[in-house]
């Protein structure tokens, strides 16, 4: 390992006598630091992130506080038995909890606007499916919620090529994710945790006394490390988790838009929202699974004139807009939903896949990864 140079201030200052350090710096990541900070407030904590912003996908989700559409649950049960599936759900909605009790709702912009599932005209078997199997959902989560949470209403958004009823899901809401995360590293760095961005971890060694972390060039010591990558675990030996890119566009703001809520279809691969009198729309992935089941971000033609098409055909019509921005986010998904939080050896521990639900769910995660220790 070729090791660059660092000064003695900023091995003595940054490097020296860490006690935990943790890899990411996204929802999971900082609720992990925030939760070592609560268990050992004396501790040398150090967090590692790739980008200059968190790379992964917690600065470049929807800011949708959700729990799943009722066609991805009723989906999920294919690959979860229905105790599973109430365990993900739980999951999601503690953790939603935890993450609006820390922060408060003013500091992530939260809104509690309600959830639609829409349906293309030709969806008839899913549609059919999904009405059929409405009442049972609402009564298997019934423990969660103490109340019918999905009910079918009509489509009164002058959406076009869409079936004309709509699920309506009243417990679902929506968030700001640029304040989410900021709010997030100024709680952190007021705990006396240091972030260092720009370091991409590249591998690390274990010994009986702790693990000798290699990035940039650079190594160092550290007692015990935290993966909390998500989308980029595999590139550290967790190979049950799979990378998969999410593509997002915002129009520029649209005059009297009257569209409010958070928005699903085809199953949760494509998602929409309302956001400064813009409209958020990404997804697409199912188009072309090969091609972004990968790391690395960037958007494409296909997917981006596909997200066109249904804002000028299905979600605006006869509404003129503007794309100002494009951009892309990089989950990490699994043959299952259940994330996995584990100790992989003496001092090396992961909270990872979350499974396209980071905003639900990782605020627990992080909490649960942390608390691995105890």
């Amino acid at each position: 390992m070729t090791t660059r140079e660092l000064s003695y201030w900023e091995y003595k200052s940054w490097l020296t006598n860490i006690d935990f350090t943790i890899v990411g710096s996204g929802i999971t990541g900082l609720s992990c630091a925030l939760q070592l900070r609560k268990l050992y407030p004396k501790s040398e904590i150090l967090i590692l992130e790739r980008g200059s912003l968190p790379q992964g996908a917690s600065t470049k989700n929807a800011g949708f506080a959700c729990f799943g559409s009722l066609s991805e649950l009723i989906s999920d049960l294919n690959t979860h038995t229905q105790d599973e599936l109430l365990n993900l759900v739980q999951m999601r909605v503690k953790g939603l909890a935890l993450l609006r009790q820390s922060l408060g709702d003013a500091a992530i912009g939260y809104e509690k606007n309600g959830g639609y599932e829409l349906f293309f005209d030709e969806q008839d078997k899913l549609y059919a499916n999904c009405l059929e199997k409405l009442k049972t959902i609402n009564n298997l989560l019934q423990s969660v919620f103490k109340e019918s949470i999905f009910s079918e209403i009509s489509n009164s958004f002058n959406f076009q090529k869409i079936k004309p009823r709509v699920i309506f899901n009243k417990a679902e809401g929506q968030l700001d994710t640029g304040k989410m995360i900021y709010s997030l590293l100024k709680k952190v760095r007021d705990q006396d945790i240091n972030i260092l961005n720009n370091w991409v971890v590249d591998s690390f060694e274990e010994s009986d006394t702790g693990v000798l972390v290699h990035c940039n060039e650079i190594s160092f010591k550290t007692q015990k490390l935290f993966i909390a990558t998500n989308g980029f675990a595999s590139q550290l030996g967790i190979d049950r988790v799979i990378p998969a890119r999410n593509q997002v566009l915002v129009t520029k703001p649209i005059k009297d838009l009257k569209i409010k809520g958070t928005f699903h279809l085809d199953e949760g691969y494509i998602y929409f929202r309302n956001i400064d009198d813009r409209i958020l729309l990404g997804g697409g992935r199912n188009l072309n699974p090969k091609g972004e089941q990968t790391d690395l971000l960037g958007t494409t033609q296909q997917i981006q004139q596909y997200l066109e098409r249904l804002l000028s055909e299905t979600i605006l019509p006869n509404t003129p807009f503007e794309i100002e921005h494009r951009w892309s986010g990089i989950l990490g998904v699994g043959h299952q939903k259940k994330p996995i939080v584990k100790q992989l050896s003496n001092n090396v521990f992961c909270g990872v896949r979350m499974g396209g639900m980071g905003v639900a769910i990782g605020s627990l995660v992080g909490k649960e990864l942390a608390e691995l220790l105890t």
